[in-house]
């Protein structure tokens, strides 16, 4: 089983946007795509966990979604970076029909997507990384046996840092760090 690096979508790899569901909308944190290429490089899978409840409260749908992150992988292909698998969960207590689920076990904090991915990629949890910009992302990371690190993009800059292992500027030092200590 090998490690990996998951990584929260919005305030992380692209600049936050509520309900992003626009292509056009999404810009990448500059020195994302550098940073995950070096990550690719090193043979480290890159998996996204990312909350959507815009699908689950009925803002947008799981094509808006899809076209979202098609732009997103069209941006890293040009520095030759690349995600290897997408979790996203829609579910929300204010959701709608089957999305209306208060503490749904794929909604960060809570680890199932972490989870999912492990099983489906035969991942090593207590050697990969969960790197984000909320709190949620920290304890959906501490929850499933990851290290975890806060960047300070996004929601970042007000969030207490203190329970992660490492706190960045923003993914590319994240990521430099991260390989300084990879296994």
């Amino acid at each position: 089983m090998r490690p990996a690096v998951f990584l929260d979508r919005d305030g992380t790899l692209n600049e936050e946007v509520d309900y992003l569901s626009d292509p056009d909308q999404l810009v990448l944190i500059p020195g994302a795509a550098a940073a995950v290429a070096r990550l690719n490089a090193k043979g480290i899978p890159i998996v996204v966990v990312t909350n959507q409840s815009g699908i689950g409260r009925g803002r947008y749908g799981w094509q808006d979604f899809a076209a979202v992150m098609s732009r997103m992988s069209t941006l890293l292909a040009l520095e030759n970076a690349r995600i290897d698998a997408v979790y996203a969960s829609p579910h929300h207590e204010l959701g709608h029909g089957e999305y209306a689920v208060a503490d749904h076990p794929d909604r960060k904090p809570n680890p199932g997507m972490l989870l999912r991915a492990a099983e489906d990629h035969a991942l090593n949890l207590s050697r990969s990384w969960m790197v984000g910009d909320k709190a949620v992302d920290l304890e959906a990371g501490r929850r499933a046996g990851c290290r975890v690190a806060l960047v300070r993009t996004g929601y970042g800059a007000t969030v207490d840092g203190s329970g992660a292992d490492l706190v960045a500027a923003d993914l590319a030092e994240a990521v430099d760090r991260i390989l300084e200590s990879w296994p």
